[in-house]
């Protein structure tokens, strides 16, 4: 039997198992206790606990680890994502979870802290992008920046230096973070010219190489939309436009 035939069949297991009666209630202050209890073994720990949309299965966030789906008693748990099905197909309630966790924790980061390019006019929309200046569908994307912002749509980089934060793209990434013009040095790079090394203190490229793994990310470009959705890897701009609900002529 393959995994993913192994996973499916635990979530009908588990679903046929369960009282109906389970899907709409919440985990009292004991029950939580209790789960707490079975699942925090081996250095493992549960941040929290809700039911899940499917009855009976308690859906459980482990510290520094996967979204989870556990019997309420924390005797068995499956690691996966849960789907609902409707007559126009299949949702991910999971990653749409996650959509709305990156859509809250985004809206935290400072602006000051990541290199925005704005559209000259109105700011129709905006996206999220962690980037590596030594990427080349970094370099790619960023050449059609100037299209994204035509169309009125912000762009908003993180850095996420993919060799680590001590790397020769990570330093590179620190000096367009604390350079004097950060755009401009942002663009340099990924133009592949040299730029002066520069330094500051509390630049935000460690922090934000930490945040990019806390939701997620395992590559770049990695493009977070204004609803949370992540898409790995390069997209077009004219794909990122329609997607975005634009047209390219939107900003002119």
């Amino acid at each position: 039997m393959s995994y993913r035939t192994l996973k499916l069949t635990w979530m009908v297991i588990l679903m046929m198992a369960a009282p109906l009666g389970l899907a709409a209630q919440t985990l009292d202050e004991a029950e939580l206790d209790a789960l707490r209890a079975a699942l925090n073994v081996g250095g493992v720990e549960v941040m929290s606990a809700q039911m899940s949309e499917m009855p009976g299965v308690v859906e459980v966030q482990l510290k520094a680890g996967p979204l989870v789906y556990s019997t309420l008693k924390g005797d068995f748990f499956i690691v996966g994502d849960l789907y609902s099905v409707g007559q126009t197909g299949f949702v991910n309630l999971a990653e749409q979870r996650r959509d709305q966790e990156r859509v809250e924790v985004l809206a935290e980061v400072d602006r000051d802290d990541m290199i925005i390019f704005s559209p000259e006019g109105e700011t129709l929309a905006y996206i999220y992008v962690f980037t590596d200046v030594s990427c080349y569908y970094c370099q790619k994307l960023h050449q059609e920046v100037p299209e994204l912002n035509k169309s009125g749509v912000e762009v908003r980089y993180l850095a996420y230096p993919r060799a680590g934060v001590d790397s020769v793209p990570g330093k590179q990434l620190v000096s367009a973070w604390c350079a004097e013009n950060p755009q401009e040095t942002l663009t340099r790079l990924k133009s592949k010219e040299s730029v002066p090394e520069s330094r500051c203190k509390d630049n935000p490229v460690a922090a934000q190489f930490a945040l990019g793994q806390e939701l997620g990310v395992n590559g770049t470009p990695a493009i977070i939309m204004e609803t949370g959705e992540m898409i790995p890897g390069y997209r077009p701009a004219a794909d990122l436009i329609e997607m975005l609900g634009l047209n390219s002529e939107a900003g002119q």
